[in-house]
């Protein structure tokens, strides 16, 4: 059982990531890849990723067992959070100082359920030897090429519409109302987060307050660092949608249906990315068309009572109403 302990000042400091960690779906994503966990959930996507796993990639396999400890220094605080981006993040990782990596390779090669894999190579690493390093980023970058690149724009969407859900909580019922909206897999007893987890650990934020970092590739319990020093952070398991991975028939590529027959495929993609609010800008990078085409069809959407639309400093916000979901969740029924 894992008991996570706020204070009021932590209660104030609780945050949810506006987007997937790279480094937390490496790691989550490695451990279910050499697992078999979830096969409703991860079958196609293991059937596709083992055969793309190159020798590089063993390192990974090794330091990120299916069971027992991980080295925490494989999923820092970026600083900028998931938004820094793999770039940033695997940066990050290379720049660990020797005493940290010394002390989290001491307690993995410690560790009694580690996997019983050879530990070639891990000694460098913990000396913070260059080569070593280098090798460590050279894996880091090409298992997500190979393994999640692929999947990334489903991903994305699958942790926005978590995020939907956690926004909704908050404008309803607060912190309180978010902490709440976890059931079941997180279990909020006031001033107490409870999860079911491997073994017993109590967490005492001590006003630093806590980040809620929701994970595609988590499985069914929760998942925090090891050290008690560093940032809080609670990876949470999201829903998923069966079937994610599995490949579309070449006939179905591109043809619009449901909604997007209903409104065209852009004027959906748009809605459809609104449930979270985006700005003008956001919508031009994430879809591909220029701001003068997100505005006209904004401004369709918007006249059908589909899309509101507020001014924010410099920027429109974009936001679905009421009807538009409604649209959305029927065309997603039928």
């Amino acid at each position: 059982m894992l008991r996570v302990h706020f204070t009021t000042d932590d209660i104030a400091r609780v945050r949810v990531a506006a987007a997937p960690d790279p480094l937390w779906e490496i790691a989550n994503s490695v451990q279910a890849l050499v697992g078999e966990d979830g096969p409703l959930m991860f079958g196609d996507w293991r059937r596709l990723v083992r055969p793309r796993l190159r020798p590089e990639h063993g390192l990974l396999t090794t330091l990120l067992p299916p069971r027992g400890y991980s080295p925490d220094f494989l999923t820092p605080d970026p600083g900028g959070g998931a938004e820094a981006g793999l770039e940033g993040a695997v940066d990050t990782v290379l720049s660990t100082p020797r005493t940290v990596l010394r002390r989290d390779l001491t307690r993995f090669a410690a560790s009694p359920r580690r996997s019983r894999a050879p530990l070639s190579g891990i000694g460098a690493l913990a000396e913070g030897e260059r080569e070593a390093l280098s090798r460590l980023g050279t894996a880091l970058h090409d298992y997500h090429r190979q393994a999640l690149a692929p999947f990334w724009p489903h991903i994305r969407a699958q942790v926005d519409a978590d995020r939907a859900v956690r926004v909704r909580a908050v404008l309803k019922g607060g912190t309180e109302g978010l902490l709440a909206s976890f059931r079941p897999v997180l279990r909020w007893r006031p001033p107490v987060l409870e999860a079911d987890y491997p073994v017993d650990r109590e967490l005492h934020l001590g006003g630093r307050g806590l980040l809620l970092q929701p994970s595609f590739f988590c499985f069914r319990r929760p998942v925090t660092l090891a050290a008690s020093d560093l940032p809080p952070v609670l990876v949470y398991p999201i829903q998923h949608t069966l079937g994610w991975a599995r490949p579309r028939n070449a006939s179905e590529v591109g043809r619009p249906t449901g909604l997007g027959a209903l409104i065209g495929r852009t004027r959906a993609a748009i809605l459809q990315e609104a449930v979270t609010g985006r700005t003008t800008g956001e919508l031009s990078l994430r879809l591909g068309i220029s701001g003068a085409a997100v505005s006209q069809h904004t401004a369709v959407l918007r006249r059908a009572g589909l899309l509101l639309s507020v001014r924010r400093s410099r920027h429109v916000l974009h936001t679905i109403t009421p009807a538009g979901l409604a649209l959305l969740e029927g065309a997603a029924s039928v």
